[in-house]
Formats: structure tokens, sequence, C-alpha cells
């Protein structure tokens, strides 16, 4: 059975605890299983009696991948540029954070996020275009910070290895150590819950989930919950943190 967290009472001396989250965000490179994590963490909370919803917030990069490929472009940057690419990923980005966080908002639900702002600071400062992450600040900024950010932190070999698997797009190894290196250089990093994604998917669920409990109303159950999250194990021991990062380690197959 899957640990279902659950929400707590808001009753007695225990307020402190019992603030629910607006917004949680799961950020890293292709292939560090954001998409995975924050379709189940969704399914979780909801399960377990907090009503979340999961955003995809992405920029395109896959289908403008394919429409390159169609066209005979090596890549999206060879399609559009440089400046090119990083204006539209920053646009459609940054509207489908907006629409996220005002539907979650609107409907009181919890909005669980598969990238955020971090994604795209990142994603210009993986190709290489430095100056244009001033403008792309400026245009984040009304965003509010989540209230956890996760940073799924997988070896570049192994998000090849995954990507290849899946075999719906293509990341160069390069690219991909250039991303793993852009992530930890941002200015956020120190407040990110830095979550090894090397494991399976199940000992990374159970790692969010933990540091999860120790902030919020949530407490694992062994309700079950339907689809793909069914069978996980329980969730992992507390988060072991690193200098300046809070860092948890998945527990080894």
């Amino acid at each position: 059975m899957a640990p279902v967290p659950q929400h707590r009472s808001t009753s007695g001396n225990d307020a402190d605890t019992t603030r629910r989250p607006r917004a949680i965000a799961l950020v890293g490179i292709d292939g560090s299983g954001k998409t995975t994590q924050a379709h189940q963490l969704a399914d979780l909370l909801t399960a377990g009696g907090m009503p979340a919803t999961y955003w995809q917030n992405a920029g395109g990069r896959r289908w403008l991948g394919r429409l390159a490929r169609r066209l005979g472009r090596r890549d999206p940057q060879h399609l559009l540029g440089r400046t090119g690419l990083l204006f539209v990923e920053s646009v459609l980005r940054w509207l489908a954070i907006a629409r996220a966080l005002l539907r979650s908002t609107l409907r009181r639900r919890v909005a669980v996020m598969d990238r955020y702002a971090a994604c795209q600071y990142a994603s210009i400062r993986a190709h290489g275009g430095h100056r244009w992450e001033v403008v792309a600040r400026a245009f984040y900024r009304i965003f509010p910070a989540p209230d956890v950010t996760f940073l799924l932190d997988v070896a570049p070999a192994e998000a090849y290895r995954r990507i290849e698997e899946r075999g719906t797009d293509h990341e160069s190894m390069e690219f991909l150590a250039a991303s793993v290196a852009a992530y930890r250089s941002l200015p956020e990093h120190p407040r990110f819950v830095v979550v090894d994604a090397n494991g399976t998917p199940a000992e990374v669920t159970a790692a969010i989930l933990d540091h999860l409990a120790e902030r919020f109303p949530v407490r694992p159950s062994t309700g079950p919950v339907a689809g793909p999250v069914d069978g996980l194990p329980p969730p992992a021991g507390p988060a072991v943190p690193g200098p300046g990062v809070a860092r948890i380690a998945t527990r080894s197959a």
C-alpha cells in the first residue's frame, strides 16, 4: 500500500504545523523524474485529505524539438536560435505558471508544480544566455516562491539513459551536464530541498513525503491509493541536511 499523507486537524496547540502549503515545486533536469513525482504527489496529497492539483509548467522544449526534427533541424536552438528559443520558452512557462497559481488559488487547492521559475533560470544558464536571466527574473518576480522546492538531483548519465529509454525526445550529455551545473549555481539553490533522484521512483516519493510530513499538516497513512503509486514503501528516514542545503538521500535498492 502507498503511504498517503493525511491532513491533520487544525485544532489544539499545533498552529505552527497546520498551515497548508499553497504551492510545492519539483525542479531538475530532464530525466530527473519531475513529472512522475509531481503526479504522484498530487494524487497522494488529495487522497490524504489535502486537495492538490498537478500542473505541468513546461517551456515547450519537447514539442519544439519534434518540430525542429520534422523541419530538418537538429534541435530547437538550431530552429529558433538561442535568443528565440529562450524567449519562446520563457513566455510559455510564464503563462503556464500564472494559470496554475490563479486556478489553484481560486479552487483552494495545493498547486503541485512540475517545473517552476528556477527551471527557466537554469535553462538560460545552460544555454549560455546569462544576460537574458536578468530579463526573465524581472518578469517572473511576480510569482511567489513555492512553500517548498524539491530539486531532483540526478546524474547526467542516468538522466540520459532514462530519456533514451522513453524514446520521445533527445538531449545530449553535454547539455544535461550543463543543466546540472546550472541548477547548482542558482542563488536559490541553498533554499532547495535536494533529493537524490538516482533511485527508484518509490524511493524518491518516500523521501519527498518524509520532508513534507516534517513541515506541513500531513502524516503517512497505510490507506490505499489507486494508480501507479500503489505499493510504495513506507517513508524513509529524516532528511539529512548538507552545508546550507537540505539534502534527502533515498534508500539504496
